[in-house]
């Protein structure tokens, strides 16, 4: 197509850019000269311009297939506002009613429309198929292309059908586009497409700007908080994988203070659209989503992006990743790792085909060797997607913490000669395998505990010989075969290392079974360290206040708030409400006096107080304890609770007090008051006014056990609690 301008003019009257970034003139000029194109690219490169300046510039209608509804709206808004006519771009998807739907046929047909945005399920409909081949298409354009493959992380079977529904339409020029697709992926796209001959443009993966960690997945919401926190004002994204786990993390942060917003795909369209906006308007610093969330999220300035569990793959992951400073800005990436997580993901493959389990496991795995690796994680995931980074990052935390290297020439050797034993047909698993002499039905199938390599690494285990492959992996001395995805294969450089070895560093991979989260301390934990002169400073306030009270010291605060007090050292009620069996009740009956010592206490010694990592916990009462609460609400028997779910009374007891000493108030007058006359109620009263200990025993061997039993002890230290306590 000859163009009556250069494309930097078309560029500034359309977009107001006054240049093109990377790759994307190059795109551009070969969409214009009606030719397909494969176009690689990552999150934040620029990809949606390569396909909407064509379309401006062409005559006709560019068709751009697009996965997500949201994505849609959002792109079709953003070519309006850059646009004077509001013909220039519209959407095709099940979000429209038939009117609607019309409409926009209607202004289609006129020849206005520059751009239709179609969800591939609205494209197999055959009337509109049929109303398209009307339509003057310029080119197709299909974004987030990786849908296609089996291989890549978010396949779609109605992708598969898109190649046949271009050519019922009418076969015009191509562009595919995704931000994550490893070779295999890429191939599988083209051949797919039938676009094997198309012009492929490749943009670097390495984004200087992103920092990469892999922590161990111990007390997470602990470690979350604290990261935001410490990045106050900052704008982020959380992924988790179940819903659930979104609704009660985005509810966790926000009792922490923290403005979150949940988002998945089990939402009413209009709450999660909402929950976007308020986030893309910085009404919300963070977002809480399953990968439902984010694809094509025009949001410039997310600084941080933490995975609370490890992806499925390598290329969600990346594109995930990939939203955090987009402006070339800060961007910090976090995922949260355990194996147990890999182990429930395996689980969930348990029902799918066997060729499906067979990819899911693969792809899990390069996740797997991403988490626990020691060697620079960008590196990794360039390698991951057929890139080489020569030099380390100097910026994710392998870099930043290196392990201590040894050599490792012999073990290289011997994995080179294993794989060559095996004759090049076999994955790195099954290579580790081999190597610590572990038989598996592959081994016995293929008889290999009779090669001559068998065992000759016994003395290391599985997991370390997976290691010396990776490292031999981002050394080039071994591939991974495209079509046989996983299968090694040695390279010409492996043959040169394996005739004449060199010297090879290596270095120990993460274990993070054994590794520990940063400490940081949570309300209601007391596993921390207690300030043992703050300690003996409360309670030496308790007891005077005890006796001013006419109240045992443990109806005021029971030991174990004493010690969390002086953990956490809370000097407001607010925060004191968080100690653990101090309630709200509790905290402002008796709080003042505490929280004044211990602010008077942190000052004088400089105490740096960690509040910024404690953590409130969502109230969260069991149905159980909900049952029982309501149930005394409505004066039901206690004998009757019990009975109703199957409980021993001793057992419904043990709820009650829970409940009780956590905090709240409950009023069993209506029932102790039939059983035990004032005169033993009194007694029992008086015995725990001057207690030293609320100790049942205790009690007994006082009152006598001819007079009362256990459970006559522990209902009347119910009610005593509850009535002086709270």
């Amino acid at each position: 197509m000859n163009l009556e301008h250069p494309l930097e003019l078309y560029l500034k009257k359309h977009f107001g850019f006054d240049l093109f970034k990377g790759l994307q003139k190059n795109i551009i000029e070969n969409v214009l000269a009606g030719n397909d194109s494969f176009v690689l690219m990552p999150t934040g490169g620029g990809k949606s311009l390569t396909y909407q300046l064509p379309a401006m510039i062409m005559e006709g209608t560019a068709i751009i297939i697009s996965p997500l509804i949201a994505l849609m709206k959002n792109q079709v808004d953003s070519i309006r506002g850059y646009s004077q006519d509001d013909e220039v771009a519209f959407f095709l998807n099940s979000s429209l009613s038939k009117s609607q739907i019309n409409e926009v046929k209607e202004n289609i047909l006129i020849g206005k429309a520059k751009m239709l945005y179609v969800a591939p399920e609205s494209l197999t409909k055959q009337d509109n198929i049929e109303f398209l081949k009307n339509v003057k298409i310029s080119f197709y354009a299909i974004d987030e292309a990786h849908c296609i493959s089996e291989w890549g992380h978010d396949f779609r079977p109605e992708y598969r059908k898109i190649r046949t529904m271009v050519e019922e339409i009418g076969r015009a020029p191509i562009i595919a586009l995704t931000a994550t697709a490893t070779p295999k992926v890429q191939h599988d796209i083209q051949k797919n497409l039938g676009i094997l001959t198309a012009r492929v443009f490749k943009a670097s993966f390495f984004r200087s700007n992103l920092y990469y960690e892999v922590r161990p997945k111990v007390d997470v919401e602990r470690q979350i908080i604290k990261f935001i926190v410490e990045h106050k004002g900052k704008s982020g994204i959380i992924y988790c994988l179940s819903r659930k786990k979104v609704e009660e993390l985005a509810e966790t942060l926000v009792v922490n203070g923290i403005k979150a917003l949940p988002y998945h795909a089990g939402m009413d369209a209009s709450t999660r659209a909402g929950n976007q906006d308020k986030f893309l308007m910085e009404e919300a610093e963070v977002i809480v989503a399953t990968i439902a969330f984010g694809m094509g999220i025009d949001k410039p300035d997310v600084r941080f992006v933490i995975h609370y569990d490890i992806p499925k793959s390598l290329e969600g992951y990346y594109q995930e990743t990939g939203r955090a400073g987009r402006d070339g800005g800060e961007g910090k990436c976090i995922a949260f790792y355990s194996h147990k997580d890999i182990q429930k993901l395996e689980k969930f493959m348990h029902n799918k085909q066997v060729a499906e389990q067979e990819i899911g496991r693969q792809l899990l795995m390069e996740t797997v060797a991403y988490a626990e690796t020691s060697l620079c994680r960008p590196r990794v995931l360039l390698n991951y997607f057929g890139e080489e980074l020569k030099e380390d990052c100097a910026n994710c935390d392998n870099c930043l913490n290196p392990k201590k290297q040894f050599e490792g020439q012999e073990f290289v050797v011997l994995v080179l000669e294993a794989v060559k034993e095996v004759k090049q047909q076999f994955k790195a698993d099954h290579i580790s395998h081999i190597l610590a002499g572990k038989s598996n039905a592959i081994s016995k199938s293929y008889n290999h505990a009779e090669l001559q390599i068998y065992g000759k690494g016994k003395h290391k285990d599985i997991k370390f010989w997976n290691m010396v492959i990776r490292h031999s992996l981002i050394a080039k001395l071994l591939s991974k075969d495209i079509e046989n995805y996983g299968i090694l294969k040695i390279t010409p450089e492996g043959e040169a290392f394996y005739n004449n070895p060199d010297s090879f560093l290596l270095t120990e991979d993460h274990d993070f079974e054994l590794e520990q989260a940063p400490e940081i301390v949570q309300s209601g934990s007391t596993s921390g360290v207690a300030d043992t002169q703050l300690f003996a400073m409360l309670k030496d306030l308790r007891k005077t206040m005890s006796k001013k009270k006419g109240l045992p010291p443990f109806v005021i605060f029971q030991d174990v708030s004493l010690e969390d007090m002086a953990i956490q050292y809370p000097i407001t009620i607010e925060e004191l409400q968080n100690i653990t069996g101090v309630g709200q009740g509790k905290a402002k009956k008796f709080g003042k006096e505490f929280i004044e010592l211990i602010k008077k206490y942190v000052e004088e010694n400089e105490i740096e107080r960690a509040q910024d990592l404690v953590v409130k916990s969502v109230v969260k009462k069991s149905g159980m304890k909900v049952y029982i609460i309501q149930s005394i609400d409505r004066k039901i028997a206690l004998t009757d609770i019990a009975e109703s779910k199957g409980l021993e009374m001793s057992d419904l007891i043990t709820e009650i007090e829970a409940i009780v000493n956590s905090g709240t108030k409950l009023n069993l007058d209506y029932y102790i008051n039939q059983i035990y006359d004032e005169d033993h109620q009194e007694e029992v009263f008086d015995y725990f006014r001057e207690a030293k200990s609320d100790s049942i025993d205790d009690a007994l061997l006082e009152l006598g056990e001819e007079e009362y039993s256990e459970e006559d002890i522990r209902l009347l230290r119910i009610k005593f609690i509850s009535e002086h306590g709270h």
